[in-house]
This record gives structure tokens, sequence and C-alpha cells, in this order.
């Protein structure tokens, strides 16, 4: 027992403990760390399109983030992005940005889809992230998944980009985008990755199937073939549409009539 106690009392004895806790710390998270980052392919297919994409970022990409992506006073860090992150920024076309600015918007896409899945790839190297998903993680053909879609939407998302996703102003210049004509694809990704101001949604915090609901509701209420049953849409931009159209023609109209009321009365007693 006093040699147990000598050895608890030793200097290394709290540099050991914590070491080891470390240690087991680092083991259980690499045996249960969730699935979905970009995993390691040594293809000659995926050597050269690494290289390739090498070319590209040094080219495009580099002057903003850096040569091996570890993010400059104009551009973020890229270690870890993943793939995903890549192809949405740049297949939606807010990737290489044009000026700065409080917001990244979309633009023309200049980048072939071949020559994203390059950049995406080059990026990938950087540290693992989310990878580019496939068309079966973010398509169903559940029947059911557009309602359960909108209830979803509607307590994540709804905040910002509008109950019909038409989009919405946020602080200091900053905006949720319209979510009309977005495909499925970078939908999904951007739930994936979470980018400039909106907080990521991974397998842990929202499972595919719900990512898929969601893509499924967004989908088909922008598709435009949906009826404004309530009748004019103005825009589906909610209650502050609406307003302004009863205060200015509904109350104009109401005071134009009462005018010529007043008028017509006024008129009948002169004569």
């Amino acid at each position: 027992m006093k040699k147990l106690s000598a050895r608890r009392r030793h200097p290394l004895a709290a540099l050991v403990v914590l070491l080891f806790a470390l240690a087991a710390t680092g083991g259980l998270y690499a045996a249960f760390a969730p699935a979905g980052s970009a995993k390691a392919d040594t293809s000659p297919q995926q050597s050269l399109a690494i290289a390739e994409g090498k070319k590209l970022f040094a080219t495009g990409c580099s002057s903003c983030h850096g040569l091996e992506g570890q993010g400059t006073s104009d551009g973020p860090s890229l270690v870890g992005v993943g793939s995903a992150a890549v192809d949405f920024q740049v297949g939606t076309g807010r990737m290489p940005a044009q000026q700065p600015g409080p917001q990244v918007e979309k633009h023309k896409v200049i980048y072939s889809q071949s020559e994203i899945d390059q950049l995406a790839a080059y990026v990938a190297t950087f540290g693992p992230g989310p990878s580019v998903p496939s068309k079966d993680q973010y398509s169903t053909t559940d029947p059911s998944a557009v309602a359960a879609g909108g209830e979803l939407f509607r307590t994540n998302c709804a905040q910002c980009h509008n109950f019909a996703g038409e989009g919405g102003a946020l602080s200091e210049g900053k905006f949720a985008p319209s979510l009309k004509g977005v495909s499925a694809k970078h939908i999904y990704e951007a739930m994936l990755t979470g980018p400039q101001n909106m907080p990521s949604f991974p397998d842990t915090t929202m499972p595919e199937k719900q990512k898929q609901e969601i893509v499924a509701f967004v989908t088909h209420t922008t598709s435009g073939d949906n009826p404004n049953y309530g009748g004019l849409g103005l825009g589906r931009l909610g209650p502050v549409t609406e307003g302004l159209f009863g205060w200015i023609f509904a109350l104009g109209a109401l005071i134009g009539v009462a005018i010529w009321i007043a008028a017509r009365t006024t008129k009948a007693k002169k004569s």
C-alpha cells in the first residue's frame, strides 16, 4: 500500500494519466467517428484528378486561400471542408469570388463539372471532410417525403429562407438566398457543409433521411407547379407584402370611394 501511494504521489503521475486519457479519447473517436467524411482513394484516375485539381487551384484559388489551402487574410482555410463544399461553392458560381463583400452571391459557373470534380478531389486532400453526395443520398421515392420535409423545413430553415424558400434578409447586409432553381444535390450539400451564414447539418445532427425529405419539399415547393389556393401569391414573401398590399391598394380604394361619396353628397346638396 505504501508503494502504491508513493507512485500516486510521483510528479509524473498526472502526466501519465493525462496521456492515457488522450490516447483513450483518440481511440474512441476513431472507432465511433461518423461516416461520410472523405476517404482516401489511391486509384490512378483519382491521382490524375488531384494533380489536375492542384493546377486549377494554384491558378484560380490560391491567391485567396493559400497554395496549400491554409487560408489568408483574403480567404478562409479550406482544411477539412471536404469535396462537398467545393462542389457547392464552385458549382453554384460563388467561387471564385468576384469581389469581397458581406456575402458572396451566386453567379455564372466558370468551371466545367469535370474541373469542379478535380478541384474537389484536390481540396479533399487537405483533410477529411464531407464528400460529394451520390444521387441515392439526396433523392428519395418516398411519397410521404414532401409532407415530412415541410415540417422539418419550417422548423429548421423557414426562419431565414421563408416558409416557401423565397429567401429573406439577414443582418449586416447578409441574406438567405432564394432556393428556387437550386439543384437537389446543391441543397443537400448546403445542409451538409453550412456555407457562409448557414449552419451545417451533418448526419449526427440531422440524419440522411431527414435531409432527403427537406430536399423533396424544397424541390416540390419551388418547382412553380403549385397553385396559390389563397389567391395572388404576392411573391410568397409572407405577411409583409400581404399587409403592404392591403394598406396601399385596399385602404387606398376605400379612401377613394369615401371621397367619391363625399363629392356626390356635396354636389347633391348644392343642387
